[in-house]
């Protein structure tokens, strides 16, 4: 009986190692797997041509020709809004020769149509932010308001009286 029990257990010692190699041995594989296809992901992504924002150097070197617009640099990033919503490949440099500064924007030749809607978005934009009121200036005009109201006059005269 003693001698059964104890051939179970090594019966049972063997086969969960076996299984617990062959569990290791599956997920090492699969993790091999898993690296090599995150590998070949990002090499392709390196291959890919850049997108959106870039330097001159990068946008010049497609060899697709490249236009330029002056812009003012109050509103870059509103601007960059709309050129990333049309798919609009540019580059940014400051002109620093003028006082105050231009702003060059340039883009691919074949996204010329792209980026004058994306330019007229963007000066639709501005416009439409000139046109309204002014927050600040209304709060001025309803503080001077409030202030040519003639306040109540409250009055309180205290009297002390002194008793001996």
């Amino acid at each position: 009986m003693q001698e059964e029990v104890e051939n179970r257990t090594v019966n049972l010692a063997i086969s969960t190692t076996k299984l617990t190699a062959r569990i290791t041995l599956r997920l090492a594989l699969w993790g091999i797997r898993k690296i090599k296809e995150s590998e070949a992901k990002a090499e392709a992504k390196r291959n890919l041509p850049p997108r959106g924002k870039q330097t001159i150097r990068e946008l010049v070197g497609q060899n697709q020709g490249v236009t330029n617009i002056d812009i003012a640099g109050t509103d870059l990033k509103g601007f960059e809004k709309h050129a990333r919503e049309f798919g609009v490949d540019y580059a940014i440099t400051r002109d620093k020769s003028v006082n105050p500064p231009k702003y060059l924007v340039f883009f691919k030749a074949r996204d010329a149509d792209a980026m004058t809607a994306a330019f007229n978005a963007y000066s639709a934009e501005v416009f439409a932010k000139n046109k309204r009121p002014s927050v600040l200036k209304t709060l001025h005009k309803l503080m001077d308001a409030i202030r040519d109201i003639p306040a109540k006059v409250i009055s309180r005269d205290r009297q002390r009286e002194q008793s001996r």
